[in-house]
């Protein structure tokens, strides 16, 4: 693609950064293909590639652009799939970053907007804030006719019974392992799942205590950041992952840390993603870089260790399961095949659905924001998992566990792990 960017405008950082990035793009079209939205709508402007049009335009002319463009951005999921695809390697998500920091600047968004989302930023991201916003939401839903359409989205996404609050989190701690000691991580306990799931983060230290390994959770990293990275919430976004830098910074430094383990895989891309975030910072980007290398997704790091050694083995195996592939796993990431060939190592026959590439509609908060979008992508998902007769779904991030499972019975990958190895059903509320 042709850019035509003054020298003006090319001693900004980001419209250097945006240009590299836009220059790639050759207009193949191959990510309209597996863009969700564009998928639904067929609108050019809802693909990757027609928005990579109207980004160049808010970057190298602001001056003529719309609220549509403003628009047309928000309905992007940021799932990703269309890097999966590109044969440039254009590097559409971090384009994408620039683009909506800068229409956000260009084009104020509505009051009601803004303040919901940072109503979203306050809350979520604080697991002791979002349990009690759960709490309360069945009072709150007494009076949704007479709320906004976004309060009424929000408060259907919130499960009605609310479980208990994760304790792993709440404090620092170091959890040592079952068998002789091998090696020591670092989990993130997450923020959201600690509130919706506790059994994630349960199992996980179990079958890593079962391999010999210890495991470190330190209070301060309440959160890695991404939901308000995302909605533009830069400053809160910044506050979590400095917190997080810190924090994992003093245990590199203390002894031996052989990973940054994350279960929530939205997390796990985030986290990847802190040595490009915090490049410029001069005094978190060594550090950012050191942290963004030695982060694995749960599945990533059982891959590397015996996990054949813990699993009981059981006459006829476990049983099907179908394994959805979240979008900041297979796309973010770049793991799509290790999760399944885990599930088979512990028993399960792997099935998997049609169009597996699509997203469900989660996307962080996606679906409270465009609920209309996001309640299509999962009523296709939906379709597409029940077609595939497991009378399971594994996952690997709560976004997609909570989206899905008031439908089907989905279950974050480390459970069924952690079944296998003797650890409860994955249905137990742990």
């Amino acid at each position: 693609m042709q850019t035509h960017f003054t020298e003006a405008q090319l001693e900004d950082p980001q419209t250097r950064e945006a240009d590299a990035i836009l220059r790639k793009c050759v207009h193949c079209g191959f990510c309209t293909a597996t863009c969700p939205t564009y998928v639904l709508t067929g609108d050019e402007r809802d693909s990757p590639r027609g928005r990579i049009w109207l980004m160049r335009e808010l970057l190298e002319s602001p001056e003529t652009v719309s609220a549509d463009t403003g628009f047309h951005l928000d309905r992007c999921l940021g799932c990703q799939s269309c890097m999966t695809t590109c044969p440039s390697g254009v590097d559409y998500a971090h384009l994408l970053d620039i683009g909506r920091e800068r229409m956000d600047a260009v084009n104020k968004r509505s009051v009601a907007d803004r303040l919901m989302r940072r109503l979203l930023a306050i809350v979520i991201p604080h697991a002791e804030r979002f349990h009690l916003m759960m709490r309360l939401g069945g009072v709150a839903r007494l009076f949704a006719p007479v709320l906004p359409a976004s309060m009424k989205a929000a408060l259907k996404k919130m499960p009605v019974r609310v479980g208990r609050l994760d304790k792993i989190g709440s404090k620092t701690v170091t959890f040592a392992a079952r068998t002789q000691s091998r090696r020591r991580v670092i989990l993130l306990a997450g923020c959201a799942q600690r509130a919706l799931d506790p059994g994630i983060n349960a199992s996980t230290v179990r079958v890593l205590g079962k391999l010999g390994v210890d495991v470190t959770v330190r209070s301060e990293s309440y959160c890695c950041g991404a939901l308000a990275h995302h909605i533009g919430e830069g400053d809160a976004a910044h506050e979590a992952m400095r917190a997080n830098l810190l924090a994992w910074r003093e245990e590199i430094e203390a002894g031996d840390i052989d990973a940054i383990i994350t279960n929530a895989s939205g997390c796990g891309t985030m986290v990847k993603d802190y040595g490009h975030l915090a490049a410029g910072d001069p005094e978190l980007a060594d550090i950012a870089a050191t942290i963004s290398a030695m982060t694995r997704d749960i599945t990533e790091y059982l891959g590397e260790l015996p996990l054949e050694t813990i699993i009981q083995q059981t006459k006829g195996g476990r049983g099907p399961v179908t394994y959805h592939s979240a979008c900041s796993l297979q796309h973010g990431q770049s793991v799509h095949d290790l999760p399944m060939q885990l599930l088979r190592l512990a028993g399960f026959e792997v099935r998997q659905p049609l169009e597996p590439h699509l997203c469900c509609g989660s996307a962080g908060v996606y679906n409270i924001l465009q609920p209309e979008m996001a309640d299509k992508l999962k009523a296709r998902k939906l379709e597409n998992l029940g077609k595939a007769g497991a009378p399971w779904i594994a996952a690997g991030n709560i976004g997609c566990i909570q989206q899905l499972g008031d439908a089907l019975p989905v279950r974050h990958t480390i459970r069924f792990i952690d079944w296998a190895s003797g650890g409860p059903p994955p249905d137990d509320a742990v």
